[in-house]
């Protein structure tokens, strides 16, 4: 992996630094939540204790046996609906409207309160409406809805809605065996695709403290043998309204953002004030919240139950978990949040005690847009400032990463570069620098320093050598050839002639060692000449067969003549080493080639042998000065033959190299055209 990549994942730890801050604001959050869940305990608290003074107000929606649940609730209506037939002017949820006992939803009703009015809506499915006739029987069957109620004495009053025909009908009052005309109630029967709808307003002097509504699906009106269906609620209960006194008292307590709820001991709604949803205004940042913040809202906050739980319960009695909790005595809090906004409700249940008697339950809920908005701002404010951060780390770590990998590249190519030839280049770049490249810059140049005046010193070795031992080695040869003249004996000859053949050998090698620095000398004052390379290499190999009749030189050209620049001697001298160095590896019998090519401006020359692999680990020293991987021979070799080979061909802008083959070696020299 490359310096600027590991460099870039170490910018990603900056990563670390939003990761705390989203756990600041975490904590934050629940901190600010939780006080704000105490404060509307203490308020719930103080306010249970005042409504503990409104026993009667409670009272008035009890259930007593045998009614237990079956309450029917008056929702609070905005305005006077319109008697059409029709509930969209009510005001209600949808889900206000409750089903009848006994139906899958085929048939459902709502109660609605509006000043001294009772207003009552049934929505019945029936495939075959039967309208009432007059005389049709005894009594008359027709389709019909009943409103049941109790007076002060007790006894059953039953409301009987039934038409002859769609539009406003004229109620019957039953009462004691007894059927009267109604004029006070007025009602409207709709029909529709599925059914009928009625919608009636009776005044609130008709009804008692019960009520109780009944559906009377009538078959056939003229044959009263056919059962018909009829669907009620159970036994008329207790007829919950809100209690005015009470809405009056806690609309004093009600706050921007606060919402109010009383109920009875069995949970109905006895008042209601206030909205958890603050003026536009303060909630303005929440609402243009972008997408991004609320995902992140969603990932950071702690989660609650959905949002929509926390409004009332349009059947008018409350089913929470914490207000049930409550309504046994025991004092409960909750909290709520809408993924979609972020926004969050907190609600706390506190138990209301009228005595030792528990007389009801009082629910406040408050938005937490204000908890929302600063979390808002700090978020917005951390991921602006992270995202800023951590582009800044990545864009200077990535620039710092890709000038110290340059600084490491131009380091290593000038240290690759440092070997030119037969000179050591020790000038590197950051020598001059203070950091640890600037060491490593340093340690190079010591150490290349040190490789080039070594290499100096074996360059010049071998003439220095052969300087210095020439002279006694001529005084020793003279010695030997005088000794020859004298009277020896055939023990003292024999000596002599030994040592006289190892100065004769001790001369060659001399003689090898001075000639590389003969050859850089010609290089220099050789004057180039233009001759026919192809017949010159063609006279060095037929020269080769001559010298070396038990071997087999072949010379393998594509080409015509072909015109050199250069120098032939010096040609001819590298041709002589390489083909010595052939013959040294082969056999007798064995087959050397040479081959001449030209390709493009390129003229390639090449030796091949049979015979050994050249050794990897030496094959890019084998045309270094006095270095050989000779084993054996009977002559005295030096290393220096492939050296001599490497100096002509450089010296004639070329270049030579060297490779294994599937049977030998081969020797490739590559001259410009």
């Amino acid at each position: 992996m490359t310096l600027r990549r590991q460099l870039l994942l170490v910018s990603l730890l900056t990563l670390i630094l939003p990761w705390a801050g989203c756990q600041f604001i975490r904590e934050t959050e629940s901190a600010l939540r939780e006080g704000q869940q105490n404060m509307l305990t203490g308020t719930a608290q103080a306010i249970a204790d005042s409504l503990s003074q409104f026993p009667q107000e409670f009272a008035r929606s009890q259930a007593d046996v045998p009614y237990g649940e079956n309450q029917v609730y008056g929702h609070p209506l905005v305005n006077e609906p319109l008697i059409d037939g029709y509930l969209d002017d009510w005001t209600l949820l949808p889900d206000s409207v409750r089903k009848l006992r006994g139906t899958d939803g085929s048939i459902a009703y709502a109660v609605g309160v509006r000043g001294n009015n009772l207003f009552l809506y049934v929505d019945a499915r029936d495939t075959s409406v039967i309208y009432f006739q007059a005389g049709a029987g005894t009594p008359p069957y027709a389709d019909q809805v009943i409103l049941q109620s109790f007076d002060v004495s007790g006894g059953l009053i039953e409301y009987i809605f039934r038409t002859e025909a769609p539009g406003l009908l004229a109620a019957s009052r039953r009462s004691n065996g007894q059927v009267t005309e109604e004029s006070r109630i007025v009602a409207h029967w709709q029909d529709t695709a599925s059914g009928y709808q009625l919608e009636a307003r009776i005044p609130r002097s008709l009804l008692g403290e019960r009520l109780g509504v009944i559906v009377a699906n009538t078959a056939d009106a003229m044959n009263p043998g056919i059962r018909s269906s009829t669907f009620s609620t159970p036994v008329p209960g207790r007829f919950v309204t809100p209690s005015p006194v009470l809405s009056s008292f806690v609309e004093a307590y009600v706050q921007p953002g606060l919402r109010l709820i009383v109920t009875d001991p069995s949970g109905w709604r006895l008042a209601q004030a206030g909205t958890t949803t603050q003026r536009r205004d303060s909630g303005s940042e929440i609402e243009g919240t972008s997408r991004l913040l609320r995902l992140a809202y969603n990932f950071i906050l702690e989660p609650g139950d959905a949002a929509a739980l926390a409004e009332p319960d349009a059947s008018g009695r409350e089913h929470q978990r914490y207000i049930n909790d409550a309504l046994n005595g025991r004092a409960a809090s909750s909290w709520f949040r809408a993924p979609d906004t972020g926004r969050g409700v907190v609600a706390v249940a506190q138990p209301v005690w009228s005595g030792t008697v528990q007389t009801g339950v009082v629910v406040l809920q408050q938005g937490t847009d204000a908890i929302l908005s600063l979390t808002n701002r700090a978020l917005t404010r951390l991921m602006n400032f992270t995202l800023i951060a951590t582009l800044a780390v990545a864009v200077a770590l990535l620039g710092y990463s890709t000038w110290l990998s340059s600084r490491i590249r131009n380091l290593s190519s000038a240290t690759e570069k440092a070997l030119d030839g037969d000179r050591v280049r020790t000038g590197l770049p950051s020598l001059k620098a203070s950091d640890e490249i600037g060491d490593l810059s340093r340690s190079f140049s010591s150490v290349l320093q040190q490789l080039g005046e070594y290499n100096e010193y074996l360059r010049t070795l071998a003439s220095r050598l052969s300087h210095e031992l020439r002279t006694p080695l001529t005084i020793v040869t003279s010695s030997l050839e005088n000794l020859e003249h004298e009277n020896l004996d055939a023990e003292s000859a024999k000596y002599t002639a030994r040592a006289k053949d190892g100065a004769l050998r001790l001369k060659k090698i001399l003689n090898a060692m001075s000639e590389a620095n003969r050859v850089e000398e010609l290089m220099q004052s050789a004057e180039p000449v233009k001759f026919d390379l192809h017949e010159l290499v063609q006279a060095t190999v037929a020269a080769y067969n001559g010298a070396w009749p038990d071997r087999q030189f072949v010379l393998q050209a594509d080409t015509g003549p072909l015109d050199f620049q250069g120098s032939p001697e010096l040609i001819i001298q590298m041709l002589d080493k390489l083909a010595d160095n052939a013959v040294d590896f082969s056999k007798s019998g064995d087959s050397i080639t040479m081959r001449l090519d030209k390709v493009d401006n390129t003229i390639r020359l090449s030796v091949s042998n049979p015979g050994p692999p050249l050794p990897q680990t030496m094959r890019s020293q084998l045309f270094d000065s006095m270095i050989s991987v000779r084993g054996r021979g009977n002559s005295e070799h030096l290393g220096l033959g492939l050296y001599i080979a490497r100096l002509i061909a450089e010296g004639h802008n070329g270049s030579i190299s060297a490779d294994n083959t599937v049977d030998g070696a081969i020797f490739v020299v590559e001259l410009p055209a």
